[in-house]
């Protein structure tokens, strides 16, 4: 059964804070990455590329869990766990839209990264559907 994100705390995914994912490594160890995200509907997403260590984890095991911390008040905070859904279709449209909602920048590929490395990766977006949520004590 899907877990809902409250509306007490859907401001975190919404606004541009990074967040910290956690994937799980081939040999079992937790490996974290700092991350833009969005939400579409009920569904949280990141993007990444299948090349990098959180997209390979990713693909040989969906589960993970995301960690949102408010920069204005660190008591206040968001914990998803779930599994990813993945796929490349669009990838490349919403990486702009996520540079340019934490940056300002138009693009990714020409303002954030060298243009040449568009074409050394296959971007990905890996969709989080929660299954379980859990919020700081003090403002659920």
């Amino acid at each position: 059964m899907p877990a809902i994100i409250p509306d007490s705390h859907r401001d975190l995914l919404e606004r541009p804070i990074h967040a910290v994912l956690t994937t799980m490594m081939p040999d079992g160890q937790p490996q974290m990455s700092v991350v833009w995200c969005d939400m579409d509907g009920d569904t949280i997403r990141i993007n990444t590329t299948r090349e990098r260590q959180k997209g390979r984890n990713m693909l040989a095991n969906p589960k993970v869990s995301l960690l949102v911390i408010d920069p204005h008040d660190a008591s206040r905070y968001l914990e998803v766990r779930g599994e990813v859904e993945i796929t490349e279709a669009g990838a490349l449209e919403h990486l702009d839209q996520l540079t340019q909602v934490y940056t300002g920048q138009p693009f990714y590929y020409g303002a954030i990264y060298p243009v040449e490395q568009q074409q050394r990766e296959t971007r990905i977006i890996c969709k989080i559907r929660p299954a379980r949520v859990t919020l700081d004590a003090i403002h659920k």
